[in-house]
């Protein structure tokens, strides 16, 4: 008998299981889960309101942290209202097109924050190694096409990806994703045909954006260190290494819970599902909801505008 007597041809939609194996408690991990959505929404907001009102703030540095800022916004609203569905409601039901559409907006968001995060490092590398230059090399044209190419990059890199499990994939074992999104090696696996050019090629694009970018931002923030150590006085090192604090701590979160998601999907067999799941929708909502924290508490033209905001300011 023909393996595709026993497959489905070309689905029309996707069941979302959510948390395989915590399908009982799934209505209290949503909790947690909203709670970081609404906090995201709310800082990233602020942050955006306070880069824009601010005229002090519109230099290069904070303007990358606005486009981090949208990103950030954008990534979290592409999976939590479906996953609260999921979760709260039992819809687990999704077109086979709009599955597509998620999986190509979270990829792409993904890409255009890594990317971001490299503009960042460049930024602070030529603003310590070179800061009488830095103005004149990052100017408000160039700050806008390196958004225009990051956000092309990640978008035109994701596509294909698309294209492979739309044209290339008839056939599925099953329907059922055990994941709370559309994710796209969960979806490859359903498959009942040849994946290996779809894994082939979802590793060129993770290496091609977020490999080239950790290499970069690894050899900036070296470089960085370099710099900082070999100037005379203290009180300058100190005041050069405060700020790349922030950006270090939202770098190193962003891409260890990456590269955790990313490699046990492909080589984590051993791990539990319900620890990968819950590790790669964590993975998704954290930068969003910490990027504000860590930017508001150690940046102090962000931190005293947002403290004005909130009436306190005993705590300057």
């Amino acid at each position: 008998m023909s393996i595709y007597n026993t497959t489905v041809f070309m689905p029309s939609e996707f069941t979302l299981i959510g948390i395989p194996g915590l399908e009982s408690v799934q209505c209290w991990i949503g909790i947690p889960f909203c709670a970081m959505y609404l906090m995201a929404m709310i800082g990233n907001s602020l942050l955006l309101i306070i880069i824009k009102s601010e005229h002090s703030l519109h230099q290069p540095m904070y303007i990358f942290l606005g486009m981090l800022g949208v990103t950030d916004i954008a990534l979290s609203t592409s999976i939590v209202p479906k996953m609260l569905g999921i979760f709260w409601f039992h819809v687990t039901e999704i077109y086979f097109d709009c599955c597509l559409l998620q999986m190509w907006l979270i990829h792409t968001f993904q890409g255009i924050e890594s990317g971001i995060l490299l503009a960042m490092a460049l930024d602070r590398y030529v603003a310590i190694c070179y800061p009488l230059r830095h103005a004149a090399i990052f100017s408000h044209q160039l700050v806008t096409q390196i958004a225009a190419m990051v956000t092309l990059r990640a978008a035109v890199l994701v596509a294909p990806c698309l294209v492979l499990i739309k044209f290339r994939l008839q056939f599925y074992h099953t329907t059922v994703i055990s994941h709370s999104y559309c994710e796209h090696m969960a979806v490859v696996k359903l498959a009942a045909e040849n994946i290996r050019v779809n894994k082939i090629y979802g590793l060129f694009v993770a290496f091609t954006v977020a490999g080239l970018d950790i290499v970069l931002i690894t050899l900036s923030y070296i470089q960085i260190f370099i710099t900082v150590f070999r100037l005379p006085q203290k009180e300058a090192r100190l005041k050069a290494f405060n700020t790349c604090v922030a950006h270090i701590c939202v770098f190193l979160q962003f891409y260890s819970l990456g590269f955790f998601s990313f490699f046990a999907h492909r080589f984590g067999s051993h791990i539990p599902p319900y620890i990968h799941i819950l590790f790669s929708s964590t993975y998704l909502l954290v930068p969003p909801f910490l990027n504000p924290l860590v930017y508001g508490a150690k940046t102090k033209q962000i931190r005293v505008p947002m403290v004005k905001i909130f009436g306190s300011k005993n705590l300057l």
